[in-house]
């Protein structure tokens, strides 16, 4: 994981240099497009090239320092504009000045600055002709490089907006296939126990009861039935062995993490942990996980509105308490149909010897409580 930050981060570096390196190609051709029409229309001096180079060659920083950039570009090409009295290739640098500051958010002082620049154009001479025409012209530029300024940091939010839900999808991809592999192990689980465990007991029982019946009248108890007796007893041993696999879930994480995921979903929680903070046995550190990640999914989905949500850990010397709570919708006076996942938690609850209590708060909102003994997880 480091190996491929650190690619990623020479990557980045390479392409900020090539970005500047292509900024930097741009002003230079700015200012030789701009200078070579100043040179076509006669009558410049030192100064005006001078202007003109400071005005162009200053939009090789404009994704460092836009504002800055904008004020020297107008500022040194309306001198020249005052001075020089140019064509209209004398306004490029600062439209690509005025662009890249309202790209960047400056939106107010791109436009006020694009304004006082086309002031300055016509008050060079009004009484040239064409000058009003020209003017005119280079305001429609203006809105232009503004417009699209703003259509361009609409567009990058767009995408940044797109590229974080696609990253969040892929990070919650494998927790979701993870959480449907244990649903379906315990389903399993569940089968198993339902369809075998009971016929294999009374199998055993029946047994049992066969070998002391021949003993107490005293006679000789047959092989086979030993044998039964025997086989189903391992046989339910093995069961438990399984069904014990089955409902073992794979690696999961830390409450914390799953309120930082909240957290970027939009679902504003805060976590709240009290007592001693320890490492817990691995089941019941499963139990806590899941419980949490059940409350805010559930939260997440029927909440609704801008609820917020607090979880609340606990970690006692005999118990862990586990609440999680919300101010969403949910009221005393309307009855909650519990779901496949609020039967889930309290079957895994149950499971771990805990406790849970969940409904509606009479203040609003609902409130989960679970309650896990230390000594029943290994």
């Amino acid at each position: 994981m480091t190996g491929e930050r650190g690619g990623s981060g020479g990557f980045g570096r390479l392409d900020e240099r090539r970005i500047r390196a292509m900024a930097a190609v741009f002003a230079v051709v700015m200012a030789a497009v701009v200078a070579g029409a100043t040179a076509y229309e006669g009558g410049a001096d030192a100064v005006d090239y001078a202007l003109v180079c400071v005005g162009s060659l200053a939009l090789a920083e404009h994704r460092r320092a836009p504002r800055v950039v904008l004020v020297v570009s107008a500022v040194a090409m309306a001198a020249f504009v005052l001075h020089a009295e140019p064509a209209t290739a004398a306004a490029f640098p600062v439209l690509g000045a005025v662009h890249a500051a309202a790209h960047s958010g400056h939106r107010l002082l791109a436009t006020g600055t694009g304004l006082a620049f086309l002031a300055a154009f016509l008050g060079a001479d009004p009484g040239r002709d064409g000058a009003v025409e020209r003017t005119l012209l280079l305001t429609g530029w203006f809105v232009c490089a503004v417009a699209t300024g703003i259509a361009a940091t609409t567009w990058q939010a767009y995408l940044r907006q797109t590229e974080e839900r696609a990253l969040e999808a892929e990070r919650t991809r494998e927790e979701v296939a993870l959480r449907r592999a244990g649903e379906e192990r315990l389903r399993i689980a569940r089968e198993l126990h339902d369809s075998l465990t009971h016929q294999i007991s009374i199998v055993k029982l029946q047994a049992g009861v066969a070998v002391h019946l021949a003993r107490k009248r005293g006679e000789d108890v047959p092989p086979a039935l030993l044998a039964i007796q025997e086989a189903s007893g391992e046989a339910m041993r093995e069961l438990r062995a399984t069904l014990e696999v089955l409902r073992t879930d794979g690696p999961t994480g830390s409450p914390a993490l799953l309120v930082e995921r909240a957290r970027s979903a939009g679902l504003p929680v805060e976590l709240t942990v009290t007592g001693r903070e320890r490492t817990l046995p691995t089941a019941l550190e499963q139990g806590v996980y899941r419980i949490v990640q059940e409350c805010l999914t559930n939260a997440a989905r029927h909440a609704g509105g801008p609820a917020s949500v607090g979880v609340h850990l606990d970690y006692g010397e005999r118990q862990v308490v586990v609440r999680v709570d919300d101010d969403g919708a949910a009221r005393p006076d309307l009855p909650v149909e519990p779901g496949v996942g609020l039967t889930g938690m309290r079957e895994r609850v149950e499971a771990l010897g805990g406790a849970l209590r969940a409904g509606a708060r009479d203040e609003g909102g609902f409130s989960v409580r679970a309650e896990l003994p230390l000594g029943t997880a290994g």
